[in-house]
């Protein structure tokens, strides 16, 4: 089993910058995946951003390619997002994910879910 906890979330005015943090512990080796999700109040969770192939590849959705960064520390524990040229449509709860995703995008190739944390922009 992998716990993974979230933090770093906020409130945030439009063109600001927030940086998300997941740290992972236990079965660390189910973390070929590791993404970031968000959902907004009404829309399905959708993948953000995401580090997969054991740590060889990102991708990135095409509404935050150029503003969010991906990466990770000490050896997958961490993963981080730097989020940059922050919107009002980049508000919604967003969420860690880990486990041996096919696409990195879908949400139900995740085995392991973080809490979430909240994100708000405002104009």
């Amino acid at each position: 089993q992998v716990q993974l906890v979230e933090s770093g979330g906020g409130s945030v005015q439009a063109g600001g910058s927030l940086r998300l943090s997941c740290t992972a512990s236990g079965y660390t080796y189910e973390t070929y995946c590791m993404g970031w999700f968000r959902q907004a109040p009404g829309k399905e969770r959708e993948g953000v951003a995401a580090v997969y192939a054991g740590g060889a590849r990102t991708g990135y959705a095409d509404s935050v390619k150029g503003r969010f960064t991906i990466s990770q520390a000490n050896a997958e524990i961490t993963l981080y997002l730097q989020m940059n040229s922050l919107k009002p449509e980049d508000t919604a709860m967003y969420y860690c994910a880990a486990g041996f995703c096919g696409t990195w995008s879908r949400p139900y190739e995740y085995t392991h879910w973080g809490q979430g944390t909240q994100v708000t922009v405002s104009s």
